[in-house]
């Protein structure tokens, strides 16, 4: 069975990177993926896609003006590749498109995913309104990564429907290992083992709020000025944000303690050398990141606009979004102290464990979603049956 995912860009965020994680862990033989994604370029995950079997197909943009134009090329796309009977669509209220198309066409599966709770109003707030509130028309099947991004994209009335997909990652690979630590920290520049490494992982979208986060850690390095901050991920390809970014922690002084580590196929590795996570976006689905950060056994601090879903592992604390970055860091620092001795005493090598007893492990994850798409298919088949 080749499930056709759609998809914007298969570069290393949130999604993307747990659609990964699922194809490395199927029975290859039995369920696979290809890609339909709507941007030019190559991206990141592309040729591991293409090396564990899967393909990547191009479509074209999907803003305002080329709706009518994606429909038109996604009804020729499925007219040339009938074998697609399942399609898996990450593209939240744009999903409206494909699976409408989809559906007219008699593909049975049609599986649209939540995996974002946005908020605040902007003029494409009203677009995907639009959108969203015509989707479930269209989808048989509904996934959320959590309750609050499936609320979201398909109303509280739909809650019974959606089904949970959990952002579940390989937590063996995230183990804290002291000599792994030792060696990352070393690689940028951390010598002193009493140095505070705060880390962040993130795309750089307004989203994820890393301008906050430069004011966060300046509150912190006032207070406590061996500390550093890791920030991990890559932008758009002009990196307006990153750069916005860069220019604030020159601003601030801050050019020595803040490390820009750029988008890396290695983030297990770099969260062994960080001491706690912090996490102040605007809205959030439920990140894998926050999942990773406790299977690596870091402390956590989330804004309050972070579903409390994502704590797992009961490490997680909550700031509210509109406190002072003075009183971010005053709970930074008191969690950092708190945990300080996890290193020593074993606790933060046990975060693989408590990650999989709260369901986040791979690979019963991934044994899960091939039976369930096989299931779905045959329901379908039979409904069709028994409808003829």
């Amino acid at each position: 069975m080749r499930v056709l995912v759609l998809d914007t860009v298969m570069d290393r965020g949130g999604a993307e990177t747990m659609m990964m994680n699922y194809l490395r862990h199927f029975d290859r033989s039995q369920v696979t993926y290809d890609f339909l994604v709507n941007r030019p370029y190559r991206a990141a995950y592309e040729d591991e896609i293409e090396q564990l079997g899967g393909r990547v197909y191009r479509m074209c943009p999907m803003y305002p003006q080329y709706f009518g134009r994606y429909k038109r090329e996604f009804r020729a796309f499925l007219e040339a590749h009938p074998e697609y009977q399942v399609i898996h669509s990450n593209l939240e209220e744009r999903s409206y498109f494909g699976l409408k198309v989809a559906k007219r066409m008699g593909v049975p599966v049609r599986i649209a995913h939540a995996h974002n709770r946005p908020v605040g109003f902007t003029l494409k707030s009203v677009f995907r309104e639009y959108f969203r509130l015509r989707l479930p028309k269209y989808c048989n099947y509904m996934f959320a990564c959590g309750q609050e991004a499936g609320d979201w994209l398909f109303g509280e009335k739909n809650r019974g429907r959606v089904v949970q997909q959990r952002n579940a990652i390989d937590t063996a690979r995230y183990r804290y290992d002291p000599a792994v630590a030792a060696a990352v920290r070393a690689e940028f520049g951390v010598t002193n083992p009493n140095t505070l490494v705060l880390g962040h992982v993130g795309r750089f979208f307004p989203q994820k709020n890393h301008l906050f986060l430069v004011d966060i850690f300046k509150a912190v390095h006032d207070q406590r000025p061996d500390s550093v901050l890791w920030l991990v991920g890559g932008g758009e390809l002009d990196d307006a944000l990153k750069n916005q970014v860069r220019a604030k922690v020159h601003e601030l002084g801050l050019d020595d303690a803040v490390r820009f580590l750029g988008v890396r196929s290695d983030v297990e590795r770099i969260m062994q050398g960080m001491d706690a996570f912090v996490l102040p976006s605007l809205f959030e689905g439920l990140p894998v990141t926050m999942i990773e950060a406790q299977a690596a056994g870091l402390p956590c601090t989330i804004s309050d606009r972070v579903p409390r879903q994502c704590d797992v592992t009961g490490t997680t604390q909550i700031v509210a979004l509109d406190a002072a970055p003075a009183e971010w860091a005053r709970r930074i620092l008191g969690q950092a102290d708190r945990h300080a001795a996890d290193k020593a005493d074993g606790t933060r090598a046990a975060g693989p464990e408590r990650v999989k007893a709260a369901g986040f492990d791979i690979v019963e994850n991934a044994a899960w979603l091939q039976r369930f798409y096989r299931q779905a298919l045959s329901e379908q088949r039979a409904a069709e049956g028994r409808a003829s």
